[in-house]
């Protein structure tokens, strides 16, 4: 059986969720790190956009979106609910993600890179932050992660991007008033999973030796 090309980015948030996906429902790939600066032509040739992450399936289709590439893995996959959604629930969740996709990884952007955006440099994005932040505390107030007690997909969409935004500044993060998100985030960091995600690899090149990443 053909496994999934997988064209990545080892530090990209993005990439990581993934990367991540894939391997909790295990499902090995095929993968190949990308070079920002020099993108390969046969990722430029099945995706031209050639942002990362980018999945070539056998049949030859292409998934072109981090949040699609996880719903491809988890309906492939193997983590099971302990419980069945009710449909509100999964709006929630739709919306939490949506909010990590957009605003707070806005906020993040401005946060980590400050430079690149001069005329934002006086905002507080620790304290734009805190709508989110607060709102990930409350829904881990009674649970190990953010709808239960097992890792599930918005788990794995938000937690690179708050794991990127922690590392601005890990002594302000720590005495902050999310206690319950530093543990989740530490168990997922601290999870084999996310060890082996992390792995580096040398920027591919045609002709290189395929390197399959096992679930």
């Amino acid at each position: 059986m053909s496994l999934p090309i997988l064209y990545t980015f080892r530090r990209c948030p993005y990439a990581i969720r993934a990367r991540m996906a894939l391997l909790f429902n295990k499902q090995s790939f095929i993968v190949r790190e990308v070079s920002l600066k020099n993108k390969p032509k046969d990722l430029l040739e099945i995706s031209p956009k050639a942002t990362v992450p980018v999945m070539l399936l056998a049949d030859g289709s292409v998934i072109e979106e981090s949040i699609h590439i996880m719903h491809w893995a988890f309906e492939k996959g193997e983590i099971a609910n302990n419980h069945k959604m009710h449909e509100n629930e999964i709006l929630v969740i739709e919306q939490l993600i949506s909010e990590n996709d957009g605003p707070f990884k806005y906020i993040l952007d401005r946060y980590k890179y400050p430079n690149r955006y001069p005329n934002e440099q006086n905002k507080n994005w620790q304290q734009q932050a805190d709508k989110f932040l607060s709102k990930l505390e409350m829904f881990l107030q009674h649970n190990k992660y953010l709808f239960g007690n097992n890792i599930a997909i918005e788990d794995l969409a938000i937690m690179p991007f708050v794991r990127q935004f922690k590392m601005v500044d890990e002594d302000w993060f720590n005495g902050a008033p999310y206690p319950k998100v530093n543990e989740w985030l530490n168990s997922l960091i601290e999870n084999d999973v996310f060890k082996k995600v992390m792995n580096k690899y040398e920027p591919w090149k045609t002709g290189d030796k395929k390197i399959i990443v096992t679930a």
